[in-house]
């Protein structure tokens, strides 16, 4: 048994290899399951008791160290304001629950491989894995960020075709060359043939040359529609930990406008700030009152000198009622419910503002999982850390339209890594992306390369430009292909400008999202359906 962790390790160790930042290590994701699968296997087929449950931890093991390997951050964020046990305790969430789905994935593939042939199980592992991503993107702890095909984050060039598949399509390919590599591995061992060798090898040639193929002809021949806008993105510098308390709202304000306007020209017509970046000594912005603000007066005799000119910026806003609208309301006495938001907002030189409120918000910091259940833990949750019961949310994407008519997609850190609630954004209008964000929580650590790079594939997806402004993290533009066209230093303060070029167009994937999600999920039901209903054990 002991061979058999060693081959889950060696899977592990081969998946967080081929994860991104390491640049062009992606191609190790077509074989970081087949050591995993040797291992399965090997107790399918050995004289082993229990065997349900050994595969279950075999598995586990490989998902826990993978994914602590790649997202390790996450302690580095919270270890930052929080004691170390309580921060240990909370990273244990993203670090264990995602290898706890995977665990069940292969669990149930077990299942499925005591009642039918090996060759049609496969399908219902493919299918079960997609369902556990499918789970870890839209419940109370989603935490997509270690979706499979998000790996070829750094490799954008052979994965062109996504603005048809989303990265689910990645998804699928991932686990089609792992499994066919895996036969081919196993029947040499073996000395057995289930399956025609030269047919595998030819299958795992095609598997692997077609979709690249095809990929790098999109990218080598895809070419912008000239429809220019001059925008500008500025990274202020501003330690994310000294930014609430130490560093006076109105000073980060004189920092953004210095930026923006070093590189500003006369036709600029977006300037895009980061995430929080307009706040007040009080913290919060009551969004009916930010005319009043002195901040707001200083905006607008800024785009005083841009004729187009529009400030899209993070803001920490809130909302007041006289009755409690939402579970995220706080009752201040008298009648008064305050809502706080993570939002954005479009300021011009109209009376007209526009607002959007974060709504993949993170779990355990900026909502309490399960909130209508676990209400009563509210205290605790605040008392670590968390915003007391959360921030409000809005329920769908909203563009925001400028004077002119430009629609841009007000992204907000974490949901960057939503494909098909970003493509919401463009079937609504945007024209292009605009991420504001804040990624310096994390450290001069993998996470904040990690983020950039994902955005990739959402530029990618849509065929839109990505203009990403990020506090302490790295700021740049990304173009229709995926690439990277600028990027600013981690922790310096710069600001660029670029010619983008908008689009309207809808790319397959945009108009039907993750369509190839909810077709491999129907796989998954008629599998569900083979587990249940069929007796007979025919492997």
């Amino acid at each position: 048994m002991n061979r058999n962790y060693l081959l889950a390790l060696l899977s592990a160790v081969i998946l967080w290899l081929a994860w991104p930042p390491i640049p062009y290590s992606s191609p190790l994701l077509f074989i970081g399951f087949v050591p995993l699968l040797m291992a399965i296997e090997e107790v399918i087929r050995g004289d082993y008791s229990q065997k349900g449950k050994k595969i279950f931890w075999l598995s586990f093991f490989t998902g826990f160290v993978w994914n602590t390997a790649s997202i390790y951050w996450v302690y580095n964020a919270m270890n930052a304001y929080l004691p170390s046990y309580v921060s240990l305790l909370i990273s244990l969430i993203p670090f264990g629950l995602a290898p706890l789905l995977m665990a069940f994935v292969f669990r149930l593939y077990y299942q499925l491989r005591k009642k039918i042939a090996i060759g049609y199980s496969f399908i219902g592992l493919v299918s079960f894995w997609l369902g556990y991503e499918f789970l870890h993107q839209w419940w109370d702890l989603a935490f997509p960020w270690m979706t499979l095909g998000n790996g070829f984050a750094n490799f954008h060039q052979i994965i062109q075709w996504y603005s048809f598949t989303g990265v689910f399509g990645g998804t699928i390919w991932i686990w089609v060359v792992n499994l066919l590599v895996f036969l081919f591995v196993w029947q040499k061992r073996e000395k057995i043939a289930v399956f025609s060798t030269k047919k595998l090898s030819v299958a795992i040639t095609t598997a692997l040359v077609l979709p690249t193929t095809i990929s790098i002809i999109q990218y080598n021949t895809y070419t912008e529609h000239i429809n220019p806008s001059e925008v500008v993105v500025v990274q202020p510098n501003i330690d994310p930990y000294g930014k609430f308390g130490f560093i006076p709202p109105a000073e980060q304000l004189t920092t953004l406008l210095e930026l923006s306007e070093g590189v500003a020209k006369p036709n600029t017509e977006f300037f895009l700030w980061p995430e929080t970046a307009i706040s007040s000594d009080r913290g919060g912005i009551d969004e009916e009152q930010l005319r009043s603000y002195p901040a707001y007066e200083r905006v607008i005799n800024f785009l005083d000198k841009y004729k187009n000119g529009n400030v899209l910026s993070g803001i920490e806003s809130y909302q007041i009622y006289n009755e409690p609208k939402t579970l995220t309301a706080r009752d201040f006495g008298n009648g008064v419910f305050l809502d706080p938001f993570n939002a954005a907002v479009l300021i011009d030189q109209s009376s007209k503002l526009q607002f959007y409120h974060k709504s993949k918000l993170v779990p355990g910091v900026e909502q309490l999982p399960f909130g209508e259940t676990l209400s009563f833990m509210k205290p605790l949750f605040a008392h670590f850390g968390g915003s007391t019961g959360g921030y409000g949310s809005q329920e769908e994407p909203s563009v925001f339209y400028s004077q002119s008519g430009i629609g841009a997609a007000p992204v907000i850190c974490y949901e960057s890594i939503w494909g098909d609630y970003v493509a919401e954004y463009i079937r609504k209008g945007a024209q292009f992306i605009a991420i504001v964000t804040n990624d310096g929580w994390w450290g001069n650590t993998s996470g904040k390369d990690q983020h950039l790079l994902y955005a990739k594939l959402r530029a990618i997806e849509n065929r839109r430009w990505v203009a990403r402004s990020a506090n302490t993290g790295i700021s740049g533009f990304i173009n229709q292909r995926g690439d990277i066209i600028q990027k600013t230093t981690w922790w310096t303060p710069d600001a660029l400008a670029q010619e983008i070029n908008l689009n309207e167009e809808l790319t397959f994937y945009t108009k039907n999202g993750d369509l190839v999600l909810y077709l491999a999920l129907f796989g998954g039901l008629l599998s569900l359906y083979f587990l249940f209903r069929i007796k007979k054990n025919t492997t």
